[in-house]
């Protein structure tokens, strides 16, 4: 694995200016998106740190905090707003994750931000948005897939709702939903000259990841068995012999005929006929089942080698990195001593990078401070009143 750090900001965004107000899942993993395309990330902390700092590690080993600069700094001291708007006042992009009222109890609203800077994308993200009657309630992942009728299209047929977690609604419908708002934001920007607020809520993202399913359910192939909803034998997972699993998924005609030859079942009785003749599925996927149970994975991934058969062993995350595709695109990185996704998607001419390892708490307090004006006396003064904390440890 390959470890690339750099001193200066580097790629599209360089020079994109973003204030994010330390959380947890969403939000961090947006201010890491915009970190690795080279915006200067300035992430506010608190002196306990956060939820996220003690689920992940903290300091160094937060992935989702590479490329960024920490400040440990007390929100609720009133020495703080006037700091805090003059931060807002140089920046491009604010990014807060609490629930609906917490930034405006704290003198951080957007009516407030805005006057301090008109040209401001106040990114905001939330489970449930802004409004209406949920926005109040607390929520994690797995709810928003599951109002969002994501969880539910999740199952094994005939099995318990389930979906990979944080990546439904955490991720895709919070993190990079709300970074492709900032992005359009900040092109309308350019034209008119003003800000505006991101509402994104991960319940709507959710959704928005499952229109394709949406799609499905209104042409009536959502009802019952469906070709990928692991009821067809053609798209499933399938126990090996040696306890590992692979990936089954030829649902195109032609790689369907090609994935029965390679399992010589062209001529099988229980695989002729039509490929969606869904009363054979049920005698289809046991003959599957018991055929890919007879020997270890790697013997099936030397059969359908260097085919479009569309079988792939299930990798763990630790053999992922290993694979020699993601060897050799560098899909993985090692930074501070934590194995970790490479920056993507990839850009020909202003490419991402991870700018620099995530920050210790409070490790860039003083290099911030000063660069507002203030004096090294006026710092301590801060320091003493605990209106601000300095890095303890590295």
């Amino acid at each position: 694995m390959n470890t690339r750090t750099s001193s200066t900001q580097t790629g599209p965004l360089s020079g994109l200016k973003v204030l994010e107000f330390a959380g947890i899942g969403p939000g961090p993993f947006c201010g890491m998106l915009l970190a690795d395309m080279g915006a200067e990330v300035t992430l506010l902390e608190r002196a306990g740190g956060t939820f996220a700092s003690q689920l992940f590690g903290g300091g160094r080993k937060a992935v989702a905090n590479r490329g960024k600069k920490s400040i440990c700094i007390d929100l609720k001291n009133p020495e703080i707003r006037p700091l805090v708007l003059r931060m807002i006042a140089e920046t491009d992009v604010l990014l807060e994750g609490f629930r609906p009222g917490v930034m405006e109890r704290l003198g951080f609203g957007p009516e407030i931000c805005l006057q301090a800077n008109p040209r401001l994308v106040y990114g905001r993200m939330t489970g449930w948005g802004q409004s209406g009657p949920l926005a109040a309630r607390a929520g994690h992942d797995a709810n928003y897939a599951a109002l969002a009728g994501m969880l539910d299209s999740g199952r094994r047929h005939g099995g318990a709702p389930w979906a990979p977690p944080t990546l439904v609604g955490d991720m895709g419908g919070g993190g990079l939903l709300l970074a492709w708002g900032i992005a359009c934001a900040l092109i309308e920007a350019q034209k008119s000259g003003q800000g505006q607020v991101i509402d994104a809520a991960m319940c709507e993202g959710a959704a928005l990841l499952g229109h394709g399913l949406f799609n499905l359910e209104a042409l009536g192939e959502w009802q019952g068995q469906c070709a990928i909803d692991s009821s067809a034998p053609f798209y499933d997972v399938y126990a090996c012999a040696d306890g590992l699993w692979l990936s089954v998924c030829p649902l195109e005609p032609q790689f369907y005929a090609s994935f029965l030859a390679r399992l010589q079942l062209t001529e099988d009785p229980d695989f002729q006929g039509a490929q969606y003749d869904t009363a054979r599925w049920p005698r289809m996927k046991a003959r599957l089942t018991t055929l890919f149970a007879s020997q270890p994975r790697a013997h099936w991934e030397n059969v359908f080698a260097d085919t479009d058969d569309c079988v792939w062993p299930v990798l763990t995350m630790a053999e992922a990195r290993q694979h020699p595709h993601h060897q050799a695109r560098a899909s993985f990185i090692e930074l501070a001593g934590v194995a970790q996704p490479a920056p993507a998607p990839r850009l020909s001419r202003t490419p991402a990078q991870v700018q620099e390892a995530p920050p210790v708490l409070g490790e860039h307090t003083v290099e911030r401070l000063q660069a507002l004006g203030l004096t090294a006396a006026e710092i301590e003064r801060l320091v003493a009143l605990g209106a601000v904390s300095l890095m303890r440890s590295t």
